[in-house]
């Protein structure tokens, strides 16, 4: 059993979930998602790289194990050519159902379905610790030393190698530039501290090569 494997079934036990069998389909569904061809950015590295945000604060969370299956399903769907927040709907229902099946009680499931519903838009409100951990881990690649930071922006285009020049560019100074109108990037204190100043820099520069 790989590790990711381990993490997924440790998890999907200690937030609730009653049916062995169906954690371990669930499991094996979404990673077949993460391992996708297409993906570049949104790998398996990438929920990795998350989960272990996640862990690193969890103590800052009210339903850690609740953020963690949330970090599971957030891009679980990733088609590209999707609009608007598609893809964060269609992962949302697959950890419905996936999560419904696997016993996990109804509030649970609730929960889990409105933090993957925040990542389209990363906005959090005041007191939301757990959407807040869940998107801090989401976006802390932003705050990736620089040339870290422009691999991952080229994996992103990468993953919209089908759309024009003219067209990315435009589409990707817009998300960026909803990204810098944030309030704030991280909100909880610890990662605020450390990746909002860099992570601004790194977007800023970006945005700068697209116009």
């Amino acid at each position: 059993m790989d590790e990711l494997t381990t993490r997924w079934r440790a998890t999907a036990r200690a937030a609730g979930a009653t049916d062995p069998d169906a954690v371990a389909r669930a499991g094996a569904r979404l990673l077949a998602g993460w391992r996708e061809p297409h993906r570049h950015h949104h790998t398996e590295d990438h929920l990795r790289a998350v989960l272990d945000v996640v862990d690193a604060y969890a103590d800052r969370a009210r339903h850690p194990d609740l953020v963690r299956l949330a970090a599971w399903c957030h891009d679980a769907v990733y088609d590209p050519r999707a609009g608007g927040d598609a893809n964060e709907r269609a992962s949302a229902d697959l950890g419905d159902a996936l999560l419904t099946a696997a016993g996990l009680p109804a509030a649970a499931v609730t929960g889990v379905r409105r933090l993957v519903l925040l990542t389209a838009g990363h906005a959090v409100g005041p007191d939301d610790p757990d959407g807040a951990l869940l998107c801090d881990a989401d976006l802390a690649v932003l705050a990736a030393a620089p040339d870290d930071y422009d691999r991952y922006a080229a994996a992103i285009r990468r993953e919209y190698a089908h759309v024009p020049e003219p067209d990315f560019r435009a589409g990707r100074a817009a998300v960026l530039r909803h990204l810098l109108a944030l309030p704030a990037l991280y909100r909880l204190p610890e990662p605020h501290a450390r990746w909002e100043a860099p992570a601004r820099a790194n977007l800023t520069r970006e945005l700068s090569t697209l116009s």
